[in-house]
């Protein structure tokens, strides 16, 4: 009896999963089989028609790759710091009569890269020109492009059209003002971290402009004024002042200038302070703006004006002058109440003293001197004779 047996051949027990990974990264993949035998696995790079390991042995010659296994059952084949040159079907193979194989994707991605080479850096150009920014960037998948201002601030494409970000890898700007002057980021991401950005310096050059609060200015003799003139210009514009006369104002005793750079940055603030003015101080100055596009300046006339009043204590008491007989060229009106009523105070006066013993004052409004005792109430009697008979005379004349 002759007893013949079987031997079943070699099968995959499980598939091969498709992985992927980040570049730089290590990976494995896997290969299970049964019933091995005497049969071999191997493992390939399909695109790359390269063998990379049989059995035990690694067969190429990068030493990033290797191989293991769990006691024949399954084969795992290492690949350490991915890259993306390793991405692509990866085969395992039994050599079989009719070999069996099976397949498993590597897939490998790459964090965003921009190639500078490629893209733009800063540049300069003339207020009104059009202006063309690009950007390149590599990675797996391939990155997509957005540019936003560095300030937040919206991005002038073209004359009515402005936006808060721009998808693409160029940035076209129509006729460019002062306005687009800044840094611009162009942002690659592609969904692999980290995303990464690139600043664009946009610089908008153009001659000086001033404008002058107050062109004229008036203030008093030895006070000290303020003289102001605001500019805007780029590159930054060498700023100074000058009299009518065409020379340079220095700092001084009597000189102070002060520059103070705005927001943005291509405005500035100028003030020339004047201390305690004298008669040869009044006359026109001039603030100057001069850079590498061009020069402006403005004048101002500074001429002599009242020194500032000061308004009385409304708490104060503003006492009137003694009463005084009308000249006889004054207009008289109302003729009879007003000199009634001296009399009328007179008599009150008098009453005072009789009962006071002769030793009472009488104060007349506003005067500093006081009427005292008998001799001086002799004069009063004079001052009583003198409205009873002279002072009738002039009413009825």
């Amino acid at each position: 009896m002759v007893i013949v047996s079987v031997v079943e051949e070699p099968e995959f027990t499980d598939v091969i999963q498709n992985v992927t990974v980040p570049a730089g990264r290590s990976v494995r993949l896997a290969c299970s089989v049964k019933n091995l035998g005497s049969y071999k696995v191997a493992w390939m790079h399909f695109e790359q028609s390269a063998i990379l390991t049989v059995h035990n042995h690694v067969i190429t010659r990068n030493p990033r790759v290797s191989v293991t296994h769990d006691k024949h059952r399954t084969w795992f084949l290492h690949i350490s710091d991915v890259r993306e040159e390793d991405r692509g079907r990866y085969m395992c193979q039994i050599n079989t009569v009719t070999a069996k194989t099976q397949f498993g994707y590597l897939h490998v991605v790459v964090p965003p890269t921009i190639d500078d080479s490629l893209s733009s850096s800063d540049v300069i150009v003339r207020e009104g020109a059009n202006v063309t920014l690009t950007c390149r960037a590599n990675g797996s998948p391939k990155p997509t492009i957005k540019w936003k201002r560095d300030d937040n601030s919206k991005i002038s494409i073209s004359k009515g059209h402005s936006v808060s970000e721009w998808e693409g890898e160029v940035l076209e700007m129509a006729r460019i003002s002062r306005l687009d002057m800044g840094a611009y980021l162009c942002i690659a991401s592609n969904g692999v971290p980290p995303t990464v950005s690139k600043r664009v310096k946009v610089s908008v050059d153009f001659p000086p402009m001033l404008w002058i609060p107050h062109q004229l200015v008036g203030a008093p003799l030895y006070y000290n004024v303020t003289l102001e003139c605001f500019t805007e210009a780029h590159p930054t514009s060498l700023n100074y002042w000058t009299r009518d006369d065409g020379h340079m104002i220095h700092e001084s005793p009597k000189y102070h200038m002060e520059n103070t750079v705005g927001v943005p940055a291509y405005k500035t603030h100028m003030r020339l302070l004047i201390r305690n003015i004298n008669t040869e101080d009044y006359g026109t100055y001039k603030c100057i703006a001069k850079n590498p596009r061009g020069e402006s300046d403005g004048t101002i006339r500074l001429y002599t004006s009242s020194p500032p009043t000061t308004t009385p204590d409304p708490r104060a008491l503003t006492v009137p002058p003694p009463s005084r007989p009308p000249r006889r060229d004054t207009p008289l009106t109302d003729k009879g109440t007003k000199y009634q009523s001296n009399l009328n105070e007179i008599d009150k006066g008098k009453q005072k003293t009789d009962e006071g013993g002769g030793k009472t004052h009488l104060n007349w409004v506003g005067g500093a001197s006081q009427v005292t005792g008998d001799a001086d109430w002799r004069r009063c009697s004079i001052w009583v004779l003198v409205l009873l008979f002279i002072v009738p005379y002039y009413v009825m004349m």
